[in-house]
C-alpha cells in the first residue's frame, strides 16, 4: 500500500525534480553540488516510470539494453555512497521513515518538507544543514523508486572507509582541488605528462592517464574488474567509438580538466538519455571512451547502462530545456524564506 507521504512525492515530474536540486544547490556544500546533480542523472525518475508502467516490463527493459544494477530497490543503501552526506545516511534514513509514518496533509510545500528533513538529519548528526540536503534529496528519491517497504526494510548501511569518513567536506574539496605535478621542469613536458584519474574515492582507487589520452582507455591498463559488465579495467567498455554507451561515467570534480565534448559525444549521450539536457562545452557526465584527460579528475561509475534517451526524452526534451523562470523564481524565494 503506498502511504500519503509517497502520494505527496509521487505528484513531482522528473522537471520538478531537476528544479528543486538546480534551485536548492546554493544552499548545499560545494563538496556534494556536482555528485548530488549526477546521482539524479543516474537515478533518471522518466526511466523508472516508463519501465514501471511499461505492458511487457522484459521488453521494454531487453530494448533499451538495461545492463547491470539499475533499480533503486536493489541499491537502497548504496547508491549514494559518492555523496558526502552519505555518512549520515542511518539519521536520513530514520527521518524519513518518521516522516513517512507521521505526514497527513498532501497540500504541503516539497521545499519545505526538504529543508525540515535536513535539519533533522544535522541536528541529529551535529552537523551543518549544508552537508545534509544533497543525501536527503537522494532518499527521498530512494523512496519514490524503491517504495517504502523495501526503503525502511534496508540495513541502513554505510560505505565508506575509514580514513575518508573522518575528513571534513572542506579536506575533501581541497584534495580533489589539486592537480599532479609534473616536476621541477614539468612546462617541458608534452605526451609524457601524467594525470591521476581517481575512479572510487572512498576507496582511493586511481589510476593513470597520459596527457590526451581517454579515460576509458587509461582505465583498462589496470586489473580491476568492478562487476560482469567490465571485461578490461573498471569502466564498462565495449566499443570505444560513442556507440555502446557502456562507458558513461559522472565527473565529480575536474570537469574542466577534461577536453571539451565533442559533437559525436554530445548527440550519443543525449540519444542514450543519460545528458538530455546539458549544453555544457565540459559537461559533469561524459563517455570515458571519448574524454581526453587534461588534468587530474575524480569521477564516479554506474551501476548500470542503457539506450533509453530516444524513446524517453524525444518528446519532453524541449519543455526540459525551456528556462523556468516563473517556476524557478518561486522556488528560489521559497528556499530564501525557509533558510531564513
Amino acid at each position: 500500500m503506498t502511504t500519503r507521504f509517497e502520494n505527496f512525492l509521487n505528484t513531482l515530474t522528473e522537471n520538478d525534480w531537476v528544479e528543486l536540486v538546480t534551485n536548492l544547490l546554493p544552499s548545499i556544500h560545494e563538496v556534494d553540488r556536482v555528485p548530488i546533480q549526477i546521482w539524479f542523472r543516474f537515478h533518471p525518475l522518466s526511466l523508472f516510470q516508463y519501465l514501471k508502467n511499461a505492458e511487457d516490463r522484459s521488453l521494454a527493459e531487453h530494448g533499451f539494453a538495461m545492463k547491470g544494477k539499475y533499480q533503486l530497490k536493489d541499491d537502497v543503501d548504496g547508491s549514494h555512497s559518492f555523496l558526502y552526506g552519505h555518512r549520515f545516511w542511518n539519521e536520513t534514513k530514520s527521518s524519513i521513515s518518521s516522516r513517512i509514518d507521521s505526514f497527513d496533509s498532501e497540500s504541503g510545500q516539497m521545499v519545505e518538507e526538504i529543508l525540515q528533513i535536513a535539519k533533522s538529519v544535522a541536528l541529529t548528526s551535529k552537523t551543518d544543514e549544508s552537508l545534509t540536503i544533497a543525501i536527503v534529496l537522494a532518499g527521498l528519491m530512494t523512496l519514490v523508486q524503491a517504495g517504502s517497504e523495501s526503503f525502511k526494510a534496508s540495513p541502513g548501511n554505510i560505505y565508506l572507509s575509514r580514513s575518508v569518513i573522518g575528513k571534513s567536506a572542506n579536506q575533501i574539496v581541497s584534495e580533489r582541488a589539486k592537480d599532479d605535478s609534473q616536476g621541477l621542469f614539468g612546462f617541458l613536458k608534452t605526451v609524457n605528462k601524467q594525470y591521476t584519474v581517481t575512479f572510487d574515492e572512498n576507496a582511493k582507487r586511481t589510476f593513470k592517464a597520459v596527457l590526451d589520452q581517454e579515460i576509458a582507455t587509461a582505465a583498462a591498463k589496470i586489473d580491476y574488474l568492478t562487476d560482469d559488465r567490465c571485461s578490461e579495467g573498471p569502466i564498462p567498455v565495449e566499443c570505444r567509438s560513442a556507440a555502446c554507451g557502456t562507458c558513461w561515467v559522472g565527473v565529480i570534480s575536474g570537469k574542466e580538466r577534461l577536453a571539451d565534448v565533442e559533437e559525436l559525444e554530445r548527440k550519443a549521450l543525449k540519444t542514450f538519455g543519460y545528458n538530455p539536457n546539458d549544453n555544457d562545452s565540459k559537461p559533469f557526465i561524459r563517455l570515458g571512451c571519448r574524454a581526453k584527460v587534461h588534468g587530474a579528475v575524480t569521477i564516479t561509475i554506474p551501476s548500470w547502462n542503457a539506450v533509453f534517451g530516444k524513446k524517453i526524452y524525444d518528446n519532453v526534451e524541449k519543455a526540459v530545456l525551456e528556462p523556468v523562470t516563473t517556476t524557478a523564481k518561486r522556488l528560489r524565494d521559497t528556499i530564501e524564506g525557509a533558510m531564513k
